[in-house]
């Protein structure tokens, strides 16, 4: 499996805390990976050093078939080159339409005045008629974003990244705040999602983790602790003691 993201080395602290330490793993170029770790362990810190918003003291970050150093680029251009971020609370236009919300995502309508004032082409139609498919919004498409659930929300921005056609999606605790249903959607959503690019899961709920059915990464102090399938993470004796509190 070619390597899409290889962090090596990466240590960052903050007021003498080391938030990550030399901590070393890839991610591959159509890969599902969950990364879990108790509150502290250093999972949103890794999200901030790959979208560039934390620079690390020490360490190298490749990116891509050619191995650019993402740590030479700043936040914007690190989105260029195919990063996408999801942060806990979506982040929608509630004033806007679901429909228009994915236009202005397409990575050709950067400018919401050029999504209120362009002409359409048949084929932004397309594409946002698909995205809407793919992301359970098909039948919303004419709602305003603020009118949708909690979960419908968290999905628009799942979709307004994936407009982007982003190479890596970084997607952070997904599910949570979410139904039963929601869930289930949502886990299809991202195994499909990651079948054409690689998609970054972190989260704590260890249902949803199972039903993703990926490699697991663990992390502890900001260090990698262990890799693998989730069963063989958590029959890990480390694990157990720092993670499930055993």
């Amino acid at each position: 499996m070619s390597s899409l993201l290889e962090v090596s080395g990466v240590s960052v602290s903050f007021d003498g805390f080391k938030a990550i330490n030399n901590l070393s793993f890839q991610i591959g170029a159509a890969e599902l990976r969950a990364i879990i770790g108790p509150n502290g362990a250093g999972k949103t810190t890794f999200m901030d050093i790959v979208t560039g918003k934390t620079r690390p003291d020490t360490g190298v970050v490749k990116w891509g078939d050619k191995s650019v150093d993402l740590l030479s680029l700043d936040e914007a251009q690190i989105a260029q080159a195919g990063v996408g971020r999801k942060f806990q609370k979506p982040t929608v236009f509630e004033d806007q339409t679901v429909f228009e919300n994915l236009l202005l995502a397409l990575k050709n309508h950067r400018n919401v005045f050029r999504v209120l004032f362009y002409k359409r082409r048949k084929s932004d139609h397309q594409k946002v008629a698909d995205l809407a498919r793919d992301i359970s919004l098909d039948s919303e498409l004419h709602r305003l974003a603020g009118e949708l659930s909690h979960g419908q929300k968290q999905w628009l921005e799942i979709g307004m990244l994936l407009a982007q056609d982003p190479k890596l999606l970084l997607v952070d605790e997904p599910a949570a705040g979410m139904t039963a249903t929601e869930r289930e959607k949502t886990t299809a959503m991202l195994v499909k999602a990651a079948k054409t690019r690689a998609v970054v899961v972190v989260e704590h709920d260890m249902d949803f983790v199972r039903r993703l059915d990926c490699k697991v990464t663990v992390l502890h102090e900001g260090a990698l602790l262990a890799e693998g399938r989730l069963d063989h993470v958590t029959a890990n004796q480390d694990v157990l003691d720092v993670y499930l509190g055993r």
